[in-house]
């Protein structure tokens, strides 16, 4: 399993908080490339629902990885 910045993308508009099989199903409607559902079926499934991008990839970057102040825009 390889997550990349693009690929994860894809699940970022998802119905969060989701099931494996919700994010699965929702990769596929939303036309999202092999290597997303790949990914997501190649998690171990404890039956957990996940509650954002970051439980199913540590690294996704996050607004506190940019270092610009909002406020001043």
């Amino acid at each position: 399993m390889y997550w990349t910045l693009e690929l994860a993308s894809y699940l970022s508009d998802a119905p969060w908080p989701a099931s494996k099989d919700e994010l699965i199903d929702y990769s596929i409607r939303t036309g999202a490339p092999l290597e997303v559902v790949e990914n997501l079926q190649s998690i171990e499934d404890e039956g957990d629902s996940y509650e954002s991008i970051q439980e199913i990839w540590p690294d996704y970057p996050t607004d506190e990885d940019y270092l610009w102040n909002e406020d001043e825009y």
